[in-house]
């Protein structure tokens, strides 16, 4: 279970390497003023920063997910397989967001979306 961890962690570290770029892509960053800042930022550094906000939306049900699957007593290596594959598209996503590729990025939100639900839908099978 301890991949399935990793990728909560990789999960709530992955909305700061957005914003990280968000900030380093527009004009020159503004400590302090920073949401004035961004409110005047346009192109990559608001398509990073909207993949900083929607990766704090997309947190919860993943990290409620790999918590519930693992305490109903979902197999350890479907948890994880569910897990990692919620990372990698979440990574992508972020990467097709920067990169204004808006259809594959609803594609890897999408797939991320439903490996979290799988992750809850499989706790609650396992809960009856």
């Amino acid at each position: 279970m301890s991949i399935a961890y990793w990728c909560v962690l990789i999960a709530a570290a992955l909305p700061y390497i957005w914003v990280f770029i968000a900030q380093r892509s527009g004009e020159r960053y503004n400590a302090h003023d920073p949401r004035g800042w961004q409110a005047k930022q346009s192109g990559r550094s608001l398509r990073a920063h909207a993949a900083h906000l929607n990766g704090f939306e997309a947190f919860p049900a993943f990290a409620a997910g790999v918590v519930l699957a693992q305490l109903a007593g979902v197999a350890p290596h479907l948890v994880n397989q569910l897990a990692v594959a919620f990372v990698i598209f979440r990574v992508l996503h972020g990467l097709f967001y920067v990169a204004d590729k808006p259809p594959l990025r609803s594609l890897t939100w999408l797939l991320g979306l439903l490996c979290a639900l799988a992750l809850i839908a499989l706790a609650a099978l396992k809960a009856n």
